[in-house]
């Protein structure tokens, strides 16, 4: 008698989704870019007090501006979310996620702690739009069609929420999606911030 042998099928493999904020990718773009005009006049121009009062303004805007709008950024795999936002990044196996929930904001909760998801912001006017549409129900069919009315439409955020439950439920039992949260600054960000605020507060003071 010959025992069963064991199915070498891999485990199917996931694709690595990421999401970011495309208003806050626009709009930090457009604000770097007339800082630096605006900074680069004044190098050029400006006096020798004016010229270091723009270098550190510029030292404390842009990583500002790069922060809030660029740097953020939700990620999840098979085996964890890593949540940048815009001072610290932190990677959570999904055996530590407790719960993804959006109110006012998009949050993770983990047994000790709360995290915002900066990268996906609520829309409470979107929520109220598709509310109202929901509302309303299926469009008619026309000509006599019944055609699928598809599925509830969702806000972006909820939506996005729900993907990453998906992706939880699925993956939370891997072995490799356990662990301990491990949260880490932007020390890069935050150093030129404090030069440029420092130096700022000092030419101000001149």
């Amino acid at each position: 008698m010959t025992s069963p042998e064991r199915s070498t099928t891999p485990a199917p493999q996931y694709a690595q989704r990421s999401y970011r904020s495309p208003a806050a990718l626009a709009g930090g773009v457009l604000l770097i870019a007339l800082g630096l005009w605006l900074g680069a006049d004044a190098l050029l121009r400006g006096t020798p007090h004016t010229k270091l009062t723009a270098l550190f303004a510029l030292l404390l805007a842009v990583p500002l501006v790069v922060a809030f709008s660029l740097r953020p950024l939700v990620r999840a795999d098979e085996d964890r979310l890593l949540v940048r936002n815009p001072f610290r990044t932190v990677t959570l196996p999904w055996s530590a996620v407790q719960e993804l929930r959006a109110t006012f904001s998009a949050e993770v909760l983990t047994d000790d702690a709360k995290y915002q998801l900066w990268a996906i912001p609520v829309s409470l006017r979107q929520r109220k739009k598709v509310a109202r549409q929901a509302a309303r129900g299926p469009a008619r069919p026309r000509f006599g069609l019944n055609t699928d009315a598809g599925p509830v439409p969702k806000a972006m955020a909820d939506q996005t929420l729900a993907e990453l439950r998906e992706i939880k439920q699925r993956s939370a039992y891997r072995s490799t999606a356990e662990g301990t949260p491990e949260a880490r600054w932007a020390y890069a960000v935050l150093a030129p911030i404090l030069v440029g605020a420092v130096g700022l507060a000092v030419m101000v003071a001149l």
